[in-house]
């Protein structure tokens, strides 16, 4: 079992910068390919960033509208996955969960509780 708690949402203006954090209970490196996603009002969860395998440390992939402004990474000593997210844009606002999704099983999936962003003046 894997638990997820993202934490580093709020309001910020246009332009701004925020960096979430996704801390893992029990471990992750290597067991589970971890992404970030997010969700707005009135749409569907998407994805926004993704590292390519369960051991990538820098390689990952990101959805269009993003690319250039976000990254992800990740402390494997402190189990915790983050997503530094610049150049802040109003149509960014969403709650934005953390991901583990098994290397072998699609079937085990876990999600964090979400952490809402705001942007907006």
């Amino acid at each position: 079992q894997v638990q997820l708690v993202e934490s580093g949402g709020g309001l910020v203006q246009p332009g701004g910068s925020l960096r979430l954090s996704c801390a893992a209970s029990g471990s992750i490196f290597g067991i589970y390919v971890m992404g970030w996603y997010r969700q707005a009002p009135g749409k569907q969860r998407e994805l926004v960033a993704r590292f390519t395998s369960a051991t990538s440390t820098f390689s990952s992939d990101y959805t269009e509208s993003v690319k250039g402004r976000f990254t992800i990474s990740r402390d494997t000593a402190l189990n915790t996955v983050y997503l530094q997210m610049n150049s802040l844009k109003p149509e960014d606002t969403a709650v934005y969960y953390c991901n583990a999704a098994h290397r072998f099983y699609s079937s085990i999936n876990y999600w964090g509780q979400g952490t809402q962003v705001t942007v907006s003046t």
